[in-house]
This record gives C-alpha cells, structure tokens and sequence, in this order.
C-alpha cells in the first residue's frame, strides 16, 4: 500500500436517481473516518463545482443529515450535464481543474454518474497522470438506465424498475374497472437499452402487467405494433402496452415526435411524447379509447418504492470507492459481480475507466422474445433479486423526512 495523504472531493453528475445519495454518503462517510483523507469536499453540480472552485465542506455537515441521504431521492450536491473537451484538442478545463485540485490538496476524487460521468472521470484520470499529479481518481456508478458496461447492473436501476412495476401494476388495476374497452400506453425512459421498460414485465409476472412491451433493442415497426394490439383489444376488449421512449425504426430514427425538441450538454437527443403519439395513432386506426400515461421523472425520484438491496449496494459502490483509493488503487470504476442460483449474491469488484467511458451495455436478444413485443423469463430472473426489501423510511407528519444539509462553501 502507497500512502498518501489529502482531501478528497465527491461530484455527483447526469441524471439522478432515487438512490444516488446513499453512494454519496459511502463515499463521504467512508473518507470522514479514514485518516489519510484531511479533508472532504462535495462539488456543487458535478464538474461544474470544480471549475467554478465551489466546494462544500462536509466535514461541517451534521452526521445525522449525512445519516438521512440513503432515503433522499436526487443529487443533494447538485449535478451537471458538462462535457470536458479532448485535454489534446483544448485542456483550459484540466488546468482550471489541476489549479483547484492543488489550491484544497485534493489526491482523491471520486465521480458518482453514468456513461458520459464515467467519459469525464476517465479524461481527468489520464491527464492528471500525464502531467504527474498524485491523484487517486475512481468512478462510482450510477444510471436507472441500467446500461454501463461491465457491472451485472448500476446502482439506481432496481429502485426505477421497481417504481416501473409497481406503476404498472396499480395503473392495471385501474384500466379495468370499467366494462368498457381501453387501450393503455405507458412510456417508460430509456434511449437505446430497454431495461427500464422491460422491467414493467415484472408486473405481467404478477399477474397485473402490460400485455406488450417494446425495448429499443429491436426495431419498431408501426403497423405489426397496430396489429398486436389489435388483436388483443379485440379479443379482451382491453390492451395495456409498455415502450420504451428510445423505440426506432429500422432506419434507427426515433418513434418519438419529440425526437428533435432538445438535446442535453453531450447531444444526446431529449425524448417525450411518445405515449400520447401512439394513443392517437391508436386510435385512429381502432376506433378506442386510449389513454396515454408518462411516467416521466417519477421513475428515478420515487424513494418511496426504493429497493432496499439497491440502497444497500448503492452505499456499499461509495464505500468500496473510497477503501479502494486509498489502499492505492486508481483509475478505476467500482462495478458488482453477482450470481442468482442459489440465492442472490452480489459483490463489488474494480473495472479500468477506459473500459467503461462511453460504452452501453443492452438487453440482450435473447431475453426478448421472437415477436419483440416482450421479454422472456431470462429478464424476470434476472431483475427480480435486484428489487427485493422495503427501507425504513424516516418521516415526520407522515411526510418524508430528507437530509437537509447545510452547504458550507469551502474557503
């Protein structure tokens, strides 16, 4: 073991998600108690924080709020969506980044994100090597998408899927009251790996569920999508869909009319509407009635439905982080390796950063089904460990009770 001795910062970046604190606080609570860390520092935005030299000092925080953030939904530091540039095409970011980490002595950074945060940690990583600067810089994964490469799933994923089910199952519920015909659509995110939107096939496995559901790992045609679901609501009088806002066509343009509205700070493409377009396009060609349902935001900051193992491993990926650091290990992104036969078991292990940065891991084909309008059981066994345990969730006045923390800018 290399010692070495400095603060640490923690940025949070993408979207967030219902768990994203709990690895927050890992992080932070792991380096308030480890003696080669003087110092503790939380980036307001993600990056952003670090170039605009606006830093929290945790190390004022009350150990009771830090308690409070494995039940507080969001990014509590603040997030980003910022793309550093090519250090070789332009590295005024990596100066600017090198200048703050030497003013606060920063020799640990840790980065808690998905895909592109993974892009961003990886970049910084390499060029504080290039220019010698002892800096242990680790990824600390994150994404309801459930997409970053090499890990069985990321930390946010379970509680999003279970929140999906759940959903799903209780809208089921509601689209048969009536002895009336309806054709229901839910869209779920995801916007080109269909985990999210096959995770609502945990409510078909319950017995209240979509009768279709449609991934982005297969091409979309819109007149077989008619005909399913015209089967179905002819012969039931009833017809609920699960699709994913990334569905495409061969051509591999978007489904979505909202396709071209935005895209956010690394052009990616900001999709929506996509439920209420194949209501109308329903029925249109049905003549029934059809409602179309966005979940919308709801899936990555409904805490309420969180997944107790997800907030476990959620701490346990912050916790690993920090250990990792400083018994000298860089370069790297804490990811799990499990195994389900058995009985479900799931342990951290360390994968290079260049490995991971800007790689998307997929459904794979075989977990969905010929007609691709479903998943197969391979899916269910897959995601059903992952949402498993209710949290004690603190409240007051029957009303959630988040972390409040106080933000003290370092100086």
């Amino acid at each position: 073991m290399s010692q070495l001795k400095g603060s640490c910062i923690i940025g949070q970046s993408g979207g967030p998600t219902s768990v994203i604190n709990a690895s927050a606080q890992g992080v932070i609570q792991t380096a308030l108690n480890c003696p080669d860390i003087t110092r503790v520092y939380g980036a307001a935005h993600g990056i952003k924080g670090v170039l605009e030299d606006k830093l929290y000092d945790m190390n004022q925080e009350d150990p009771a709020e830090l308690d409070l953030l494995q039940y507080t939904p969001s990014s509590a530091l603040g997030s980003c969506r910022y793309k550093l540039a090519d250090p070789d095409v332009d590295d005024t970011d990596y100066r600017r980044i090198l200048e703050i980490f030497r003013k606060y002595d920063v020799r640990y950074f840790f980065y808690n994100g998905g895909n592109d945060s993974m892009d961003t940690c990886n970049k910084i990583s390499k060029y504080m090597q290039k220019v010698g600067y002892d800096c242990r810089i680790m990824g600390v994964p994150k994404t309801i998408d459930n997409d970053l490469f090499g890990t069985d799933h990321c930390p946010g994923y379970a509680s999003a899927a279970k929140y999906i089910a759940t959903s799903c199952m209780e809208v089921w519920q509601d689209a048969h009251v009536y002895d009336t015909g309806m054709v229901t659509i839910i869209e779920i995110m995801g916007r080109h790996a269909g985990w999210l939107a096959g995770a609502a096939a945990l409510a078909t496995w319950a017995g209240f569920g979509p009768d279709l559901v449609y991934l982005p790992e297969v091409d979309f045609d819109m007149d077989r999508f008619l005909a399913d679901v015209t089967a179905i609501y002819e012969k039931t009088g009833k017809c609920m869909v699960a699709v994913s806002e990334g569905i495409h066509y061969a051509d591999g343009t978007f489904v979505s009319e909202a396709k071209t509205s935005a895209t956010d700070g690394f052009g990616h493409a900001q999709l929506g509407g996509l439920a209420v377009m194949l209501a109308e396009t329903v029925k249109q060609r049905t003549g029934a009635k059809v409602r179309g349902i966005e979940l919308s935001l709801l899936q990555r900051c409904g805490a309420h439905l969180a997944s107790l193992t997800d907030i476990s491993e959620a701490y346990l990926a912050g916790k690993t982080a920090v250990e990792a650091a400083v018994s000298g290990v860089t370069d790297k992104m804490v990811a799990f390796e499990c195994t389900r036969e058995g009985g479900y078991v799931c342990k951290p292990k360390l994968i290079g950063l260049t490995e991971v940065a800007n790689v998307e891991k997929k459904v794979p084909r075989e977990w969905i089904n010929a007609a691709g309008n479903g998943v197969e059981q391979p899916f269910i066994d897959y995601a059903l460990p992952l949402i498993q345990g209710e949290p004690s969730l603190p409240r007051e006045h029957s009303l959630p009770r988040f972390a409040k923390l106080k933000k003290v800018l370092a100086k």
